[in-house]
């Protein structure tokens, strides 16, 4: 199986990334079902990439649909390390246009219907989150923005909502006085799971509209976003192409020690089986044991 230490998800949109050479598609079945599509993984500027469109070619998977874990997991398998998300959100600031980008550092989860763990069925763990996107690849990715001649901001809040249909004036109003910046549908659990998997994670979030609290911009309609997402894609693929060429080989934060101190069952009381499964996230530090 090929292997690659950076992954792209791509969201609405972006289905390919152009310059990819060497490219092999992977049809990965996990333990947890298979990913959304095929990944294809290649060389980009000599390192190697995997690339998956989170909703499937021709965007066919709702937000609720996406198979995160299958996802998640399946990138692991590939060897992964690091993995940049593409996200369009709605922005909930004045100061975040639409068609800027935003790299942001926090969450808040609005979403209900999602398992958002690998863990569960006798085994135990809980990841410190804290800090949900890695600050290392997020500061990376943030200046491959600025360098792409974006109009990228570095830091914000973004809350991850349900869907598929879009906010309330009312719930639109009731996030900004939290204080959020944008709101999407697919952080979450991709974060969480990332974290869980002890990937570094970072997004790159496409603003496309004011979301409806803003009286004085059009009505959010699934045309505008898509519309205004198309314009950003060939910037977000820049902003790819230099990020991935940057990223150092060795990892200077903690994400890839995440589940060190978070296994809170005795390993001798894990199911076997579960203990199979999960295997591939935590059986270096069982065999440690």
């Amino acid at each position: 199986m090929p292997q690659a230490k950076i992954a792209v998800i791509g969201g609405s949109g972006l289905y390919d990334i152009e310059g990819m050479e060497s490219i092999e598609e992977v049809d990965i079945n996990t333990p947890f079902g298979r990913p959304s599509d095929k990944i294809v993984v290649g060389k980009l500027g000599g390192a190697g990439v995997a690339f998956l469109p989170r909703h499937g070619r021709g965007h066919h998977i709702l937000p609720t649909e996406v198979p995160y874990r299958a996802n998640i997991y399946a990138l692991k398998s590939l060897g992964v390390e690091r993995i940049i998300g593409i996200n369009s959100v709605g922005s909930l600031n004045e100061e975040f246009q639409p068609n800027d980008l935003l790299i942001p550092d926090q969450l808040i989860d609005r979403t209900r219907l999602r398992v958002n763990t690998f863990f569960g069925e006798g085994i135990v763990a809980h990841i410190p989150f804290g800090e949900p996107f890695c600050p290392s690849l997020s500061q990376l990715v943030y200046q491959a923005a600025k360098d792409a001649g974006a109009t990228a901001h570095k830091g914000g809040t973004y809350v991850v909502m349900e869907g598929p249909a879009f906010s309330t004036r009312a719930e639109s109003m009731l996030y900004r006085s939290w204080g959020a910046d944008v709101i999407g549908m697919t952080a979450l659990p991709e974060a969480k799971l990332a974290r869980e998997a002890e990937i570094c994670y970072a997004i790159i979030a496409c603003v496309t509209d004011y979301d409806c609290w803003h009286r004085g911009h059009d009505a959010v309609t699934a045309e505008i976003i898509i519309s205004r997402l198309l314009q950003n894609i060939d910037t977000a693929r820049q902003i790819i192409r230099l990020a991935v060429g940057r990223i150092p080989p060795e990892r200077d934060c903690d994400c890839g020690t995440a589940l060190s101190t978070a296994i809170v069952t005795a390993p001798e009381t894990m199911p076997e089986a579960q203990k199979k499964k999960l295997d591939l996230l935590i059986g270096k530090y069982l065999r440690k044991g």
